[in-house]
């Protein structure tokens, strides 16, 4: 692979990461501007992720018979547009109807960068490349974190909206087009589904990410209703997620190819029981910073080295793993924001200890099921 272009894999991701994390953390801004109630807009975390997910499924078999550079260009044109909209909506049905698009658009940028790593990094360096490309989302997300607790919150959707189309300009003059790996479209979800450890992967990854965003995407709300935070606390306090995300990542990518796959799934989730359970506490400020730079790492070495296995899988089942990846985890993920808005409504400690609890569980059955599949070497 060339420089260049995964150069280019890297700055979509950015883009498209900006905001997804500082969302959460503007909610609080967003309903005071629309004096609304925080739980009515948190809704643009789930309406975002849903149609992501689903989204995702299709790109993968789109990119087996389109060329990628061209299916890019007009995603991260139309992902730009959806941003700008964000910026400018005059009400909150014009903010869920841009954040509905942004997930539409957006997901085509994951499975692209997986399925050309798989495609065209030798195995003994692809947890490397998967590091750097999910490290480059997380240092955008940090960016757009720390910037949420400084700037107007129409900010966090009208920067990544100019950077889109400044992308989208150097994606048609510099990113490579890819019509040699194009050839028949075929949607084989099925056929996928019957590799046993396949299945075992993506429900793997469907709960942890459950689980995951149900806590995560209202640590915002969390903070400001039971700690009395305001908002560049909440910002700086999630930041942490982010900026311990950019190492999470590299360093699980470095230990996925070094210590294995499997073990280093384990200790990612090991630091996430460990932050959860301790965020049960009403702990003083510096804890809460402590617990998130602790989350941020379990959750990004877990995800570095989930990621590589993808990776790994047989030559038939890629396009369609990588889709899934995307697809599995906003799916579940929107459906987590959704249980989690529910469960927090009700009772924060019962929240937290009710993931915890499905947590502990995918951390005792990990080693049993996950399996490294039988690495194999490109062409």
């Amino acid at each position: 692979m060339k420089k260049i272009t995964f150069v280019i894999l890297c700055l979509e991701g950015a883009v498209l990461s900006f905001n997804v994390a500082a969302s959460a953390a503007i909610v609080p801004s967003i309903a005071f501007d629309f004096a609304l109630s925080q739980f009515v807009v948190g809704k643009i975390i789930w309406l975002y992720m849903l149609p992501y997910g689903v989204a995702a499924l299709f790109y993968g078999p789109l990119v087996r018979a389109f060329d990628a550079k061209k299916i890019e260009l007009v995603c991260m044109f139309l992902f730009a547009l959806a941003n700008l909209l964000a910026g400018v909506a005059s009400s909150i049905s014009a903010l869920f109807t841009a954040r509905f698009f942004m997930g539409l658009f957006g997901a085509s940028v994951i499975p692209l960068g997986i399925i050309l790593i798989a495609k065209h990094i030798e195995a003994k360096q692809r947890g490397r490349f998967v590091g750097i490309f999910f490290g480059s989302t997380f240092l955008a997300s940090l960016a757009g974190l720390a910037l949420s607790g400084l700037i107007p919150w129409r900010m966090i959707y009208l920067i990544p909206g100019i950077a889109g189309l400044i992308l989208t300009v150097l994606i048609y003059f510099y990113l490579p087009s890819f019509k040699q790996d194009t050839g028949v479209f075929k949607i084989d979800y099925l056929s996928t589904f019957k590799d046993k450890q396949v299945l075992v992967i993506f429900t793997y990854i469907f709960f942890i990410s459950l689980i995951y965003h149900g806590i995560q995407q209202w640590l915002g709300v969390y903070f400001s209703t039971r700690f009395m935070l305001n908002q560049f606390f909440i910002s700086m306090l999630i930041t942490l997620t982010s900026l311990s995300g950019i190492f999470g990542e590299i360093t699980g990518g470095k230990l996925a190819d070094s210590r294995g796959r499997v073990r280093t799934v384990s200790l990612g989730i090991m630091m996430m029981i460990l932050s959860v359970f301790l965020l049960l506490l009403k702990v003083p400020p510096l804890i809460l910073a402590l617990l998130m730079v602790i989350w941020g790492l379990g959750w990004t070495i877990n995800h570095a080295a989930v990621s590589t296995m993808l990776t790994d899988l047989p030559q038939r089942h890629v396009n369609e793993a990588a889709s899934l990846n995307s697809g599995v985890r906003f799916i579940s993920g929107g459906l987590g924001a959704a249980l989690g808005g529910v469960l927090m409504q009700k009772n924060y400690i019962l929240s937290f200890a009710v993931f915890g609890a499905g947590l502990v569980l995918l951390c005792l059955l990990d080693r049993k099921l996950l399996i490294v599949p039988q690495v194999r070497k490109t062409h």
